[in-house]
C-alpha cells in the first residue's frame, strides 16, 4: 500500500507559541484519520499546512509524493478542502460557483463534471439559485461538490459537521460514503464519537504534540476515550 502522507518534524511558530511542535506520522493510501484534540491542541493549524494555506516554521511533509514546500502546485492540484467555512462566492448562483471552480482547476468537460456533481449532491433543482440564500446543508453540500471537482486523491476535512442540523449530517455522511472508495481523507472532528466512527486512523494532539497515533483496530474507542479524557486532565490541552 502506498504512502499518501508522511509528514516529518512538522513545527510551526506563532511568535512565543508553538501551535506545533515537532509532528511526525504517516498515512497509507486509502486511509481516514481523524484528527483529535483540544482547541489549541493544532488541529487546524496541521490541516491548514497539509493543503498548503500556511507553511510550516520547521520540519517537511510529503503529499502524495510532493514535497509540500518545494511542489506546492503539485499538491494543490491533487487536494480537495471542505472546511466549516464553504469557501463559495454566495452571490454567485450554486452552478456560477463550481464552473469557475472548475475553469480554475483545469477540469475537462467542466459543464458536463458540474452538472454530474450538483446532481449527486442533490442540488442540480437549485442550480440557478444563487448561494446566499441557501441553508447550512445545502451551502456545505455545494461545498462538498466543489471540492471533489478535480477527482482529488486526498481530501481535507476542518470540522464539516460544525453548525449542521441532524437532517444535513446525515445527507452530508452519505455523500462522504459515495465519494470515500479510492480517495484519502483528513479530517479535524470535536466530536470523538462520530470521528472516531469513521476513522481507519486517529491522530490526537495537544499543546500541539502529538499524543497518540495509531490504526483504530489497536485502540478501541473506550480506550481512546479514556486517553483523551487522561490527557485534558493531565492539563497538557
Amino acid at each position: 500500500m502506498s504512502e499518501v502522507l508522511r509528514v516529518s518534524g512538522l513545527t510551526k511558530q506563532f511568535g512565543e507559541r508553538r501551535a506545533l511542535d515537532n509532528v511526525s506520522f504517516s498515512l497509507p493510501e486509502g486511509a481516514f484519520l481523524s484528527v483529535f484534540g483540544p482547541n489549541g491542541a493544532g488541529k487546524t493549524t496541521l490541516l491548514r499546512i497539509l493543503s498548503t494555506v500556511a507553511r510550516p516554521s520547521a520540519g517537511s511533509a510529503r503529499v502524495l509524493g510532493f514535497d509540500l514546500q518545494k511542489e506546492p502546485d503539485q499538491v494543490r492540484s491533487r487536494i480537495g478542502l471542505i472546511s466549516h467555512e464553504p469557501m463559495l462566492y454566495p452571490d454567485l448562483s450554486a452552478h456560477q460557483n463550481l464552473m469557475l471552480f472548475a475553469n480554475l482547476y483545469g477540469v475537462r468537460n467542466a459543464e458536463g463534471r458540474v452538472m454530474e456533481l450538483l446532481e449527486a449532491v442533490g442540488l442540480k433543482h437549485r442550480r440557478l439559485d444563487v448561494v446566499r440564500g441557501f441553508s447550512r446543508g445545502m451551502t456545505q453540500r455545494l461545498a462538498i461538490a466543489r471540492a471533489l471537482l478535480h477527482d482529488p486523491q486526498l481530501v481535507f476535512l476542518d470540522e464539516p459537521y460544525a453548525g449542521l442540523d441532524p437532517h444535513a449530517v446525515a445527507v452530508f455522511d452519505q455523500l462522504i460514503d459515495q465519494v470515500r472508495a479510492g480517495r484519502t481523507f483528513v479530517m479535524v472532528s470535536h466530536d470523538l464519537e462520530k470521528g472516531y466512527g469513521m476513522c481507519t486512523h486517529e491522530l490526537l494532539l495537544s499543546k500541539g504534540r502529538v499524543t497518540s497515533f495509531a490504526p483504530k483496530e489497536e485502540l478501541s474507542f473506550d480506550a481512546f476515550s479514556d486517553l483523551y479524557a487522561q490527557t485534558v486532565g493531565r492539563g497538557v490541552s
